[in-house]
């Protein structure tokens, strides 16, 4: 316990939240004996498995998770989104986040709050004790507020994301080096402002999981040529969680968590391709590169993971389904959806969710009309060409998915049943006594 801490006295209780991205609850509980640090806080707090959200996505699950809102509230929809009134898109950055985040609630209420590597936060906010922005970040000098932290992290060699490029070779030794180089430095500044104890919140997700998972996930499933190095890697992932819980004091309450669950990847399939094989996309040019070089004949299109859009009149531009046609055209694409099937005979999709099941907000006039959850060993990817492929593959041999997603609390008094990515912000909330109203959430805490 940290001289910070004895001087608290009677304080507010604290809450440490460590983010796993793309964990699946499955790996970590198969396996108590590799992962003995997961297993002790399973047995000595509650862990089980959750949902994340639609779509199962990290650019907008982890909005989500830090409002504790919907993608119809947070403006964020996937890694690309569109204009509203345009066929102009763009990356989601943290400014594009409308819903309120759990930290600027503690910050709010007179805390304070340490937030580092949490994907979308770049550029990093001001109002924050220190912030580290993760995914998206260009570079580490423009991602640190405040200017002496990035004297810290220099010297511990952090980087903001371990070099996905090097996962698309064959041989994935150089790869594996660096998820761990990028995962021992991320490691070391957790620990580093952990032990600062002058935090009341303290947010750090290890996003290098997500990465391993992509390129060596099918590997484990399935017992391939690095099968063990990926089981080694997640041990020292166990590792780094059980040194950390022990250097938290006695009044933090630790959480851990994935954004959504993994599973193996056998076919990518190119949805927008998939749209002009069924008549449902056309391109005005023979070169198309972008959103904008749809036809007008065009009733819809796809962006990345799985998310549908009519091309409507009065919302596009250059809309062709009337909005009198709008239920029946939408009725029509999503039983196509759930009627495709890929080059084994298996279905693609699992379900089709309608825009107005997942998405309500403020800012749902962005959302997708339809979102397909694809089936396991299916990838569902967009981009703008006019020719290749519907069923691919590439490098990567794991892929997201809805379900298997992570949850453990230091607190054996919870119990996780029926809960989502929306829950944990409230819980959070409980857990260090701030008050909050039940209508700023979708979902409610688990304390």
């Amino acid at each position: 316990m940290g001289l910070f801490d004895r001087l608290r006295g009677e304080d507010d209780p604290r809450v440490a939240f460590i983010g796993v991205d793309g964990v699946p609850y499955s790996l970590l509980a198969e396996h108590p004996e590799r992962f003995p640090n997961f297993a002790a806080l399973a047995a000595e707090g509650t862990a089980g498995e959750i949902s994340s959200i639609v779509p199962p996505e990290s650019s907008a699950c982890w909005p989500a998770l830090t409002t504790g809102v919907n993608p119809g509230s947070t403006g964020v929809y996937g890694f690309q989104d569109r204009e509203v009134g345009t066929y102009e898109t763009y990356v989601p950055m943290g400014q594009d986040v409308q819903a309120t985040r759990i930290w600027d609630r503690v910050t709010d209420a007179g805390r304070n709050a340490t937030v580092l590597n949490v994907p979308v936060t770049f550029p990093p906010q001001r109002n924050v004790q220190r912030m580290v922005s993760g995914f998206l970040s260009p570079e580490l000098d423009a991602a640190c507020h405040p200017g002496s932290v990035q004297a810290d992290l220099d010297a511990m060699d952090y980087r903001i994301d371990v070099n996905p490029k090097l996962g698309h070779d064959e041989d994935k030794t150089a790869f594996i080096e660096d998820a761990h180089e990028t995962i021992d430095a991320r490691f070391e500044a957790f620990s580093h402002y952990i032990q600062k104890d002058d935090w009341d919140l303290f947010m750090g997700v290890f996003m290098t999981t997500d990465r391993v998972n992509h390129f060596l996930f099918k590997d484990y499933e399935r017992d391939g040529e690095y099968a063990e190095e990926f089981l080694a890697f997640y041990e020292v992932v166990d590792e780094y969680i059980g040194r950390l819980r022990e250097m938290l004091p006695d009044d933090v309450t630790l959480i851990v968590a994935s954004d959504h669950g993994f599973t193996s990847l056998d076919h990518e399939v190119h949805c927008n391709r998939w749209l002009t094989e069924e008549g449902w996309l056309t391109y005005r040019t023979d070169e198309p590169e972008g959103l904008d070089d749809i036809a007008d004949d065009t009733r819809a299109y796809s962006f990345i993971p799985g998310r549908f859009y009519l091309n409507l009149e009065g919302r596009e531009p250059r809309g062709s389904v009337s909005p009198e046609d709008y239920d029946d055209v939408r009725d029509e694409l999503a039983e196509q959806l759930r009627s495709l099937t890929g080059p084994d005979g298996n279905p693609v999709v699992d379900r089709v969710v309608e825009k107005e099941t997942a998405f309500r907000g403020d800012h749902d006039e962005i959302a997708p009309d339809l979102v397909a959850i694809p089936a396991n060993g299916f990838d569902l990817k967009s981009g703008f060409a006019n020719e290749g492929p519907v069923f691919d593959t590439g490098p990567r041999n794991g892929m997201h998915s809805f379900d298997d997603t992570s949850l453990y609390i230091d607190d054996p008094d919870v119990e996780i049943d029926d809960v989502d990515l929306f829950d944990i912000a409230p819980t959070i909330l409980e857990y260090m006594d701030i008050e909050y109203r039940r209508g700023d959430f979708d979902g409610a805490s688990l304390v």
